[in-house]
């Protein structure tokens, strides 16, 4: 059942990589008939090299007639030798010669001479090197052409080989090509809920390493495939041509090698799988390890980190061992054991052969010559091999996540921008089965107001937010704005007019001005200055050895962490969103900064629905109304002056930050 299974996926697997080479199909035919004309050429040599052989340098052995120059009629070939015309047999026909009188003669080897012997010729005279060369002038200039057409399908066999593989390769690389731009588009489109329970590690390690290998795919065993499957069917032609009952024995090669294949793969597929999973295992762990290095450092776990990535290294080459053994056995030494027997089979069949009957020379040397080049397809086949599996894994793992569900990324010029009417009307959220984190919200947010979340960790806070710029759907429940149900419209034009600033913001690699734009046409240079200027941001920029054109590092770690906050705040300034959240916005910055950032917010909150998660509430003390979320549901509602007058859940937390803003050291009083 799991063997049919896999078979199944495997004819999907290579459906879909079939799919993916037909986009560029005109190229790879081209290419595929090239390949077809250098391979034409290539075994081309054998046989004209057969012709050399039998049809003339070993034609001198042929019989001869003898006859009077006076004899001959106009065009045959002869050669003069003691007052005396000679022709070979292919110069003329038997019924001509008989009908003539002409008398046989024959020119053997003998040692290192010729000797001519019959016709007028008494017993068995030796040729000296002038007379047999005269004996071979008719076929010094076919010799000559037919060496000449061999070198010149050797260069034509090169600029083909040349062109074709050059097409290729290059399709190949414009294959994989557009299947990494289609995994790095679907990542896109993939839920949150997909990345909070897979590494970063191993999304990365699709869209790097196993795109690559099955470039390998394309690139490599593609082209040794066919081009050995092409010369395999010329060779096989070819030697039908010179024997049949030997190339019928050779034929049985073929079942044989396909078998020890299918034995190979069947064994080797699991290696190589356990191989692909530990490097993403491995490439899951570095990237963690790189993210979190301070922390490793600090809690000083270098060598239990050390452990755990040895653990995963030693399996990967444990199989890579086993799988590099099973190779050893069954590719290289089967062949080659194989064909050295066939080989002397071959030999001794022609040298059977010759002790019945003469055998053609040319004929031998060409069945031989053939009988090599067999091999060396069927060994390049075996050496891609593990190319191929490798790729065959490599594209289950890329084709499984292209299949995980995912929104499309509509294409909306400009939606209008809405006024910022927010309702969350009996809104339930579960992440897994019925495990609810929100259990029946119902709020309201008008266009300006301040909407304050607070509660202690696990309350649901982030929950909210994240429903509402449509990282996961409701449950239960609907969400407005402007009365419009947010999971009918488009995530892009969800997004289109919300601004996020988190606690820990994310500035990219590139410039001060970019991390601000972030690549949107419309703010200029003048509005990226307007709004660090307006975010108290532009001081510090301005001071930056290259300005706003400063370089910035991954996640902006050359800059202070108040420093990436005033930028977030500035990009989400410059994007003039109907509706900002601030996500522990000020949580991880000094107090003075923390001033500077609220004089900020009271510019960028005008005229925006704001929501705002704090844990130091008296950042949010202005707030129009300030939420206290407990378990998943709100608990109390009011503005500050309500809460306290409660003297709930916000009052005793209110009161419990205030004792600790005045007992910083936690002294006893």
């Amino acid at each position: 059942m799991e063997s049919a299974k896999e078979e199944v996926n495997k004819q999907k697997v290579t459906r879909r990589l079939f799919r993916y080479a037909m986009l560029y199909k005109a190229r790879i035919i081209v290419a595929l008939l090239l390949l077809v004309a250098a391979v034409g050429t290539q075994l081309a040599g054998p046989y004209i090299a057969k012709e050399i052989i039998d049809d003339h340098l070993l034609a001198i052995e042929r019989t001869w007639y003898e006859a009077d120059r006076g004899q001959l009629a106009p065009g045959i070939r002869s050669v003069e030798y003691g007052g005396k015309a000679y022709v070979r047999e292919d110069w003329t026909d038997k019924g001509t010669a008989a009908a003539a009188g002409w008398k046989m003669a024959a020119i053997r080897q003998d040692g290192a001479s010729l000797t001519i012997e019959g016709g007028s010729v008494s017993g068995k005279v030796r040729l000296s090197a002038d007379e047999v060369l005269d004996f071979y002038k008719h076929d010094i200039q076919p010799i000559i052409g037919l060496l000449g057409l061999f070198l010149g399908l050797l260069v034509l066999s090169g600029i083909l080989t040349f062109v074709q593989s050059y097409m290729l390769q290059t399709t190949a690389l414009t294959i994989i090509q557009k299947m990494r731009m289609d995994v790095m588009t679907h990542i896109h489109r993939i839920s949150v809920r997909y990345f909070d329970n897979t590494p970063v590690g191993q999304v990365v390690s699709r869209i790097a390493n196993d795109t690559e290998a099955i470039r390998d795919l394309f690139m490599s065993f593609m082209a040794t495939f066919v081009v050995s499957g092409v010369n395999l069917l010329g060779i096989f032609v070819a030697i039908f041509i010179l024997d049949f009952k030997l190339a019928m024995l050779c034929l049985l090669l073929i079942p044989f090698f396909i078998l020890v294949m299918a034995i190979h793969l069947k064994y080797s597929k699991v290696y190589v799988a356990a191989m692909r999973a530990r490097l993403s295992d491995m490439n899951a762990m570095l990237n963690e390890s790189i993210n979190v290095m301070p922390m490793i450092q600090a809690f000083r776990r270098e060598k239990a980190r050390l452990s755990e990535f040895e653990v995963l290294n030693e399996d990967r080459y444990v199989n890579q061992r086993k799988q590099m053994r099973l190779f050893s056995l069954s590719s290289r030494n089967i062949v080659g054991l194989t064909g050295s027997l066939m080989t002397a089979s071959v030999i001794w069949y022609f040298g059977g052969k010759s002790l019945e009957t003469a055998i053609s020379f040319g004929v031998f040397y060409a069945f031989i010559d053939y009988l090599g080049r067999i091999f060396q397809p069927i060994i390049g086949i075996f050496d891609q091999l593990t190319n191929a599996q490798r790729a065959f894994v490599s594209a289950e793992r890329v084709f499984s996540l292209l299949d995980r569900e995912g929104l499309p990324i509509e294409e909306e010029a400009s939606p209008p921008r809405p006024q910022g009417n927010v309702k969350f009307d009996g809104v339930s959220f579960a992440y897994n089965g019925d495990d609810y984190v929100l259990k029946n919200i119902t709020l309201e947010a008008r266009k300006g107001e301040t909407i304050a979340l607070v509660g202690h960790t696990g309350s649901g806070k982030s929950s909210i937010l994240n429903l509402l710029l449509g990282f996961y759907e409701p449950t239960k429940g609907t969400i407005t704005i402007d009365g419009q149900d947010i999971t009918r419209m488009s995530k892009q034009a969800l997004r289109k007019h919300m601004g996020i600033v988190l606690q820990d913001p994310f500035l990219f690699t590139g410039d001060i001005k970019f991390n601000v734009a972030l690549h949107e046409e419309r703010i200029d240079l003048e509005q990226v200055k307007k709004a660090l200027r307006e975010v108290g941001a532009s001081s510090f920029v301005e001071q930056l050895p290259k300005g706003y054109a400063e370089p910035v590092v991954e996640r902006g770690n050359t800059l202070s962490a108040g420093q990436r906050q005033l930028i977030s705040f500035a990009r989400a300034l410059a994007y003039n969103p109907a509706i900002l959240i601030l996500d522990e916005a000020t949580a991880s910055i000094d107090s003075e900064t923390e001033g500077i950032i609220q004089d900020a917010l009271q510019v960028l909150r005008e005229g925006r629905t704001t929501f705002v998660i704090a844990h130091r509430l008296s950042t949010i003390k202005d707030a129009d109304r300030i939420l206290v979320l407990h378990r998943g549901e709100i608990v109390e509602s009011g503005n500050h002056e309500q809460l306290m007058a409660l003297q709930g859940r916000y009052f005793k937390m209110y009161q419990l930050q205030k004792g600790e803003a005045a007992n910083p050291a936690g002294s006893r009083t």
